[in-house]
């Protein structure tokens, strides 16, 4: 009897685990075809860096992408070579395209805006530039006060606004905001991650969102950062 009974729950088990594995992969499925309402949201693009590989910019825009933001600089010293590339064939394609550079709060802010400057050209058609804030000072090699990172940010974004000639865009993520607090203290615009549901983390109302960092499109390979503006 005994055995009779482990077989059994060893069969119930079984079952539910193939159950999960199978809701699992359709709810997968589901998010790499997903994207915000676009009676809601009508105003549709991608983030796109080194990660994401190559692009079929015509395909994204197939697809519903009518702007991206490339991936273009990150701390003192790193670019993305692709960037140049991309730019060219996202213009192509008809999308409107914008710069992000990665904010290292290890770094001072004068050479990370010189590397910005080297990559991203001075170009009126380009979109508001991004300056994304995403990780914490735990790798840094000495202790900064939390004054002293945000004082390097806001000289950052002041010289990258300088070099764009237009506000920029701060790059929220919910750790940094949790760190330290910045969104409310610095007045940009706001660009907020949260898969599926709408971010609030900011305090205040977001300007860019990404929403499913896993959309599939249609004649491409891969997934993308998919975001959505505000109007």
């Amino acid at each position: 009897m005994a055995r009779k009974s482990r077989k059994l729950v060893s069969r119930v088990l079984g079952a539910l685990l193939l159950v999960a594995l199978v809701a699992g992969g359709v709810a997968w499925w589901q998010l790499r075809q997903w994207t915000p309402p676009r009676a809601q949201f009508p105003v549709q693009g991608v983030e796109w860096g080194l990660e994401e590989g190559a692009a079929n910019w015509r395909a994204l825009a197939a697809n519903g992408a009518s702007f991206a933001y490339l991936d273009a600089s990150d701390g003192a010293f790193a670019k993305d070579s692709t960037f140049a590339r991309h730019l060219a064939g996202a213009r192509e394609a008809g999308l409107a395209v914008g710069a992000v550079h990665r904010f290292d709060p290890c770094q001072p802010a004068d050479p990370q805006a010189g590397n910005f400057a080297t990559i991203v050209p001075r170009d009126s058609e380009l979109l508001p530039p991004v300056v994304e804030f995403d990780r914490g000072q735990e790798s840094c090699p000495q202790t900064l006060s939390d004054a002293a990172v945000e004082s390097e940010l806001t000289t950052l974004l002041n010289q990258i606004e300088t070099h764009a000639g237009k506000p920029a865009i701060l790059k929220l993520s919910h750790e940094a905001q949790d760190q330290f607090g910045i969104a409310t203290r610095l007045e940009r615009d706001l660009w907020l991650s949260r898969t599926y549901y709408q971010p609030d983390y900011g305090g205040r109302p977001w300007t860019l969102w990404t929403a499913n960092p896993y959309r599939a499109y249609e004649g491409g390979e891969g997934t993308v950062r998919w975001v959505v503006a505000r109007e």
